[in-house]
């Protein structure tokens, strides 16, 4: 009959139904990357069946998840599936090449940059990979001059005004810097990089009321971040907002658990708050997952200095000494003045 001719199209079993199960997917999918709900963009591709999770498109949004997450391992084997299934096509290059930079990857990185500017030299994706190369190896200027030829191809390509302010950070042109970040939210509001980017920038120049303007509207676009939230932290704690600074370093702490950047400025706002014991919980937890920063040892020094055990600090600022022996003024002033009250200083840098 016409009634069971129907059903029979939106059954689950019909190609039809199945088809727009994918779709339906592939659509969620990209709606939760686009809102940075990234476990939820990844949890909707795990739903495809194993065909379709090993398409470019599945491999394209996965790898964009992992790298927005700061899964750069994870983001570069998808990224690089999505390459080999379709060589000929530069999409996707940009991010492969950052996770790449990210990862410290320079032959790997190298490569493709001599293949993607043969695949294309009128788009602007090769350039950005070329710009990495270069960035990778600190040479600044020859990478601003890929970024602004990708910039030069599309006015709008908004990761490369991004990536040449990060360039011009470098050579510490702030001016300049400023000005390509502004043109990147310009180009695209969302882009919540190009305001960190601004963020890091005020905070370095201790505008502490700006740097939280920019980093509170990162934040808005993209609030899974735990480390937008942890450097609006770090700013917080300059300004001397301690219980703010804890507040927004906390919730960093429960996006990502395991980022001990979070944990080590959460321990510097602790011993503002004179929370010692809870300070030193959090740093040996740094400690075990970074034994050889130097930074971390001589603050569980001086944690240990306040507690009264004076033996213990010794240990770690001798430790601390052993990681860092070239810049070692700051370490050695405190073992001489162990037995004197402490001089306040910045420990805040990771």
């Amino acid at each position: 009959s016409l009634a069971s001719s129907r059903l029979s199209l939106i059954s689950p079993s019909s190609g039809l139904a199945a088809l727009r199960r994918i779709l339906l997917a592939y659509k969620s999918a990209v709606t939760s990357l686009h809102a940075f709900d990234l476990d939820g963009c990844l949890a909707h591709v795990g739903r495809l069946g194993e065909r379709q999770k090993s398409s470019v498109l599945a491999s394209r949004i996965r790898g964009r998840a992992h790298f927005e997450k700061g899964e750069y391992g994870k983001a570069k084997s998808h990224l690089e599936l999505a390459h080999r299934l379709r060589p000929s096509s530069v999409s996707g290059l940009d991010i492969l090449s950052t996770a790449y930079w990210h990862l410290k990857q320079e032959v790997p990185l190298s490569f493709l940059g001599r293949t993607s500017t043969e695949l294309s030299k009128y788009k602007p994706e090769p350039w950005i990979v070329a710009g990495n190369c270069f960035s990778l190896q600190k040479e600044h200027d020859l990478a601003l001059k890929f970024f602004r030829r990708a910039t030069s191809l599309d006015p709008n390509f908004t990761y490369g005004h991004t990536l040449a302010g990060h360039e011009y950070v470098s050579n510490e042109d702030f001016v300049n810097a400023i000005r390509c970040f502004r043109l990147a939210i310009a180009a695209d509001p969302r882009h919540y990089n190009a305001w960190y980017g601004l963020g890091a920038i005020y905070y370095r120049q201790e505008k502490y009321a700006l740097a939280e303007y920019h980093f509170r509207r990162a934040i808005r676009v993209n609030p899974c971040s735990g480390v937008l939230r942890c450097h609006l932290g770090m700013v917080l704690h300059a300004g001397k907002r301690h219980y703010d600074a804890l507040e927004a370093l906390e919730s960093a702490f429960e996006i990502e658990p395991a980022n001990p950047q979070a944990k080590y400025q959460l321990a510097t706002v602790l011993m503002s708050l004179e929370r010692y014991e809870e300070a030193l919980a959090s740093l040996l937890s740094v400690r075990d997952s970074a034994p050889r920063e130097a930074s971390v040892h001589f603050l569980i020094g001086k944690v240990h200095k306040k507690l009264g055990d004076n033996d213990a600090a010794m240990i770690s600022f001798v430790r601390a000494l052993d990681l860092d022996p070239k810049d070692n003024n700051l370490i050695k002033a405190a073992i001489d003045r162990l037995d004197e009250p402490d001089v306040e200083e910045d420990v805040s840098g990771f």
